[in-house]
């Protein structure tokens, strides 16, 4: 019955309804541009590369993020991928070159409109280079395309296509996200996962039932269960630092009154890089793969051949630390005591028993020093779950939604979401989604002021 009253709820604001309704819309379009199959390609012989490819290589990995728009050769083949590649680039720029350092930060509105240009200009580039390399991963294809097409007018007509599949899709994303309910690119993200998600169940049912371990698919189920709660927990993670503000005199000279001081508290996140340290190790793994294959034909000699084995223990070992130091490369990118330091100054605020300025900075980032650590090593591990469970014998399609890339953008997407919602029912005076404390998503990070405690 609460399920029901809180379905009710969320229908009878109107706004709330409204959103819901066109972001559904939008999301139903993206799906069915990703069903679309560019002019002149067989999707039967793609299908039988997709089959006899490991799910579990950066291919399949990226089909699951397109929705299979990418094994389809669909219009929306490279999806928004490309839109995220760049802004990633302009992200990391902005640390290191003043010139977008200071339209992050200096210039307002004005600012952010460049950067979205910037960032639009750099999607188109990106896209026209990796629509070329996937036209010509698909013509490597035998039977891939239809010998009745020329091959000038093949490649001309479809990187158009590409490119303006990713330019609308990046468009939907922006819609959404104005119109809509929560971060449109990542929901796109998200509705290309969930898509995948009843495939890699049903073929794992299969499979488990046609060899008499049907419970071992429960098994399954309640492992998949406990690390979707652990990511949570960790994902919605803080560690509160107590602050507290100065007294204020209250009234005229002759009669003023001090005022009680207020507490309040200032959030940092166990996990503040995201999903980016797994990004960046993941592609930095694939780096010697892509080489080896270009330059010995696919084989590996030496210490070279855990590279071609995601499996092997040194290539996850390896893996594993590059995340655990990406996370605290990107955390100290992202969250700056510094600032932390200035911001409870300027407020008139300061940490019990810490002196303000530089004090207050050193006693910061020891605490982020120290709860990154775990957070760090949970990233680890979750990215190297897929394969741990690939090893035990899930199947490599349903393994790699036990972790990774994967897991933290549907989880994160959905506490996002969520959230978004809590807001309108808590604003139109409606109980939240849950009973007890609230939903929180990922996007806390930065100064901020909590309530009292």
């Amino acid at each position: 019955m609460k399920f029901f009253t809180v379905l009710k709820n969320i229908w009878s604001i109107k706004e709330l309804r409204d959103r819901i309704l066109f972001t559904l819309a939008l999301l139903l379009v993206y799906r069915a541009g990703t069903f679309i199959v560019l002019p002149g390609v067989v999707p039967a012989a793609l299908d039988r590369a997709a089959q006899s490819r490991s799910a579990n290589d950066l291919l399949g990995l990226i089909n699951v993020f397109t929705g299979g728009a990418f094994d389809n050769a669909a219009i929306f083949a490279l999806g928004v991928m490309p839109y995220i590649t760049a802004s990633i680039i302009v992200q990391l720029l902005g640390f290191a070159v003043p010139y977008f350092q200071r339209l992050q930060t200096k210039e307002g509105e004005s600012g952010r409109k460049r950067l979205n240009q910037i960032t639009r200009f750099l999607t188109v580039a990106i896209t026209l280079v990796q629509g070329g390399g996937y036209l010509q991963l698909v013509r490597s294809i035998p039977g891939g395309v239809s010998p009745e097409v020329p091959e000038g007018l093949f490649w001309f007509s479809n990187i158009i296509i590409l490119t303006a599949g990713t330019i609308f899709c990046m468009w939907l994303g922006e819609r959404i996200t104005d119109k809509g309910l929560g971060n449109g690119t990542s929901l796109i993200i998200q509705a290309g996962i969930i898509a995948r998600l009843p495939y890699a169940f049903s073929f794992e049912f299969v499979k488990l039932f046609g060899e008499n371990k049907l419970l071992l698919f429960f098994v399954e189920l309640a492992v998949f269960f406990v690390i979707v709660l652990a990511t949570i927990l960790v994902i919605q993670g803080v560690r509160r630092i107590p602050i507290q503000f100065a007294k204020r005199m209250v009234g005229r000279s002759g009669g003023a009154a001090p005022t009680s001081s207020a507490r309040d508290y200032l959030p940092l996140k166990i996990n503040s890089a995201g999903v980016m340290p797994i990004i960046f190790a993941q592609a930095l793994m694939f780096l010697p793969a892509t080489a080896m294959q270009y330059l010995s034909g696919g084989a590996a000699g030496g210490g070279l051949s855990m590279f071609s084995d995601i499996y092997s223990f040194g290539y996850n070992a390896l893996f594993f630390t590059l995340i655990v130091i990406f996370t605290y490369v990107y955390t100290a990118l992202m969250i700056n005591p510094t600032n932390y330091a200035e911001y409870l100054k300027r407020n008139n605020a300061f940490i019990p028993g810490v002196k303000p300025g530089e004090s207050t900075s050193e006693y910061i980032d020891n605490i982020m020093t120290r709860i990154t650590l775990p957070g760090a090593v949970f990233l680890g591990l979750l990215g190297i779950l897929p394969s741990i469970a690939a090893v035990f014998g899930v199947n490599q399609q349903f393994a790699l939604f036990f972790g990774g890339t994967t897991l933290l953008i549907m989880v994160g997407v959905a506490l996002d979401t969520l959230q978004v919602i809590e807001s309108y029912l808590l604003t139109k005076k409606y109980d939240g989604l849950i009973k007890s404390g609230r939903i929180q998503g990922r996007s806390t990070t930065g100064i901020q002021v909590g309530q009292p405690q």
